[in-house]
């Protein structure tokens, strides 16, 4: 019975993919992006799923099927533009991606959708993206709220010290001067509301590729 056990342990561990000596699979042979590009759109229409297809057209990925997915920013995973990233992808193609999105009918509301990366400098270990959507927020505020985020939970893994509670421009400054740190950036889009009272839906993306 123990030698079964073992065995069958033995077998389940492995499951035919490559260790390397970290005890961890081999990177080549996991489910981890290789590439993220970021892309932003808005949308107006009278039906509200429109105005959604809309903005994905404005950003460029509306041929995809999207898979949103939460906010690890992989090890060694370049970043290429948004032109070499659209080449990329099939129609059709099953997408994985952070999206951010907001909508609203009401005349002159102004909405915001952005994503916050944080990088570090090791590029062995992951960083983060987040996702912010927000009502009356100007596309600056809402860009660094969702930096923000992304600098902060990095900062929180990476041990960095800092004051919760003081401005983003001081914690970015902070942030800047921390060797582990090597990147801060967001991609926002803001609209306002259709005067007449259609549809209007914001996005933003970091696209994955594999």
């Amino acid at each position: 019975m123990g030698k079964r056990n073992g065995s069958m342990g033995k077998k389940k561990k492995h499951a035919g993919i490559k260790m390397g000596e970290s005890g961890y699979p081999v990177m080549s042979e996991m489910f981890v992006p290789k590439a993220v590009w970021f892309t932003n759109g808005v949308g107006v229409h009278k039906d509200r799923l429109s105005s959604f297809e809309l903005a994905l057209r404005d950003a460029g990925i509306e041929k995809a099927n999207l898979v949103t997915v939460s906010s690890i920013f992989p090890p060694r995973c370049k970043e290429i533009s948004r032109k070499e990233g659209e080449k990329l992808i099939m129609p059709g193609q099953i997408v994985h991606c952070v999206m951010a999105r907001q909508d609203t009918n009401e005349p002159n509301r102004l909405i915001a959708a952005s994503i916050g990366l944080a990088r570090p400098s090791d590029p062995n270990k992951y960083g983060y993206l987040s996702e912010h959507h927000s009502y009356g927020e100007t596309a600056k505020k809402a860009g660094e709220y969702a930096e923000d985020l992304a600098a902060t939970m990095l900062a929180t893994t990476l041990g960095i010290d800092f004051d919760p509670e003081t401005a983003w421009s001081e914690r970015e400054q902070a942030f800047k001067l921390a060797k582990d740190i090597l990147k801060t950036r967001n991609v926002v889009q803001s609209a306002e509301g259709s005067p007449k009272g259609l549809w209007s839906t914001v996005v933003a993306l970091a696209v994955f590729i594999f």
